[in-house]
């Protein structure tokens, strides 16, 4: 690990940052994304503890997995609606992370996406996601609330579990299947409607 990196300038020559690139660049503070990068690989900023944000450039079209999990520091990043795929616990452990946006190029938000994100109290979930995956937002215990749309036809396993400051969420009538514990140890939650075309709901949601 270059453990004593503290930033990092990426020529405009570069088009794709690989697989655990600053995997453990736990002093990285800066970086500039140029323009010319349109992927970014699984865990590539993974435990880049001390990374307050990052700007993704409106070239990058996926994120891979893990790849900004335990930046414990992050306080903001912004997706460009050039982003088609962001990976699995892409954010996870982003401790600090307060808010966040989710363009509306993105159609399912993937397993573990945001699990841990214990800062985060504000969510936008596009109308273009169909699925939101399983533990997704476990242990988001300071979302108060969150707007599912009218597009997602399933939310997965512990996807609200220990959301502990959620209070009420609305469920909409897309939906047909509710995973196992979703809503789980969220202790605040006063109130809930489940659509008529919801036909399965897990082992204790």
């Amino acid at each position: 690990y270059c453990e004593s990196l503290t930033q990092i300038t990426i020529p405009s020559s570069v088009t794709s940052i690989g697989d655990w690139c600053f995997f453990g660049c736990s002093s990285l503070t800066q970086i500039t994304i140029p323009s010319s990068v349109t992927s970014i690989g699984d865990k590539c900023f993974y435990y880049c503890s001390s990374l307050t944000q990052i700007t993704i450039p409106s070239s990058v079209t996926s994120i891979g997995n893990a790849c900004f999990s335990n930046c414990r520091s992050l306080t903001q990043i912004t997706i460009p609606s050039s982003v088609t795929s962001i990976g699995d616990c892409c954010f996870s452990q982003c401790r600090s992370l307060t808010q966040i946006t989710i363009p509306s190029s993105v159609t399912s938000i993937r397993d573990w996406c945001f699990s841990g994100c214990e800062s985060l109290t504000q969510i936008t979930i596009p109308s273009s996601v169909t699925s939101i995956g399983e533990y997704c937002f476990h242990g988001c215990s300071s979302l108060a609330q969150i707007t599912i749309p009218s597009s997602v036809t399933s939310i997965g396993n512990e996807c609200f579990y220990y959301c502990k400051s959620l209070t009420q969420i609305t469920i909409p009538s897309s939906v047909t299947s509710i995973g196992n514990e979703c809503f789980s140890h969220c202790t605040s939650l006063t109130q809930i409607t489940i659509p008529s075309s919801v036909t399965s709901i897990g082992n204790e949601c």
